[in-house]
């Protein structure tokens, strides 16, 4: 062969392995991280995040679960009463009542959500319902289904759930 032939070859080569090397890495899955870790990785659940700090909530959310956490994005807790999430975040019990309500025993994914009550961890009742693709859960909007986690699933709500009065 020769010289040029053996430098396009080599080149073709070069450039064979490193899009190969390249699609790889794009397609090696991540793996899935705890419901707390992927509140924390979520920039609109940064507000939500504060609060399961404040409820000392972080390792229940980071044990073995599974959990389905129908989280209130930060827009949610910015559409409260002016006042209310400031009086709630005084009482670490009143936020862990309130995010406890927000979650439900099993990974219950968007496709499996039927038109029923559900028992919330806090033992309220949640009303779930599902429409075509669309999902809700009490009062409350599913934005953003199914962002997966290792120990369950978080739907991203537009509206914060009031727990029943006890």
């Amino acid at each position: 062969m020769s010289y040029l032939l053996t430098l396009r070859f080599t080149r073709r080569a070069a450039l064979a392995c490193a899009t190969i090397a390249l699609v790889s890495a794009c397609a090696t899955p991540q793996k899935p991280v705890s419901l707390a870790d992927t509140i924390a990785m979520t920039p609109e659940l940064s507000t939500l995040n504060g609060l399961v700090k404040t409820a000392g909530l972080t390792e229940t959310l980071q044990g073995p679960g599974p959990f389905t956490l129908f989280a209130p994005s930060d827009a949610a807790f910015k559409a409260l009463k002016p006042g209310t999430l400031e009086a709630l975040s005084k009482n670490p019990a009143d936020v862990k009542d309130l995010l406890l309500f927000h979650a439900v025993s099993g990974a219950v994914a968007s496709k499996d959500v039927k038109n029923s009550d559900a028992k919330a961890v806090n033992g309220g009742a949640l009303a779930l319902a599902k429409a075509g693709d669309f999902v809700t859960v009490e009062n409350a909007f599913v934005v953003k289904g199914d962002v997966m986690a290792s120990n369950g699933v978080v739907h991203i709500i537009d509206t914060v759930l009031t727990p029943p009065k006890k």
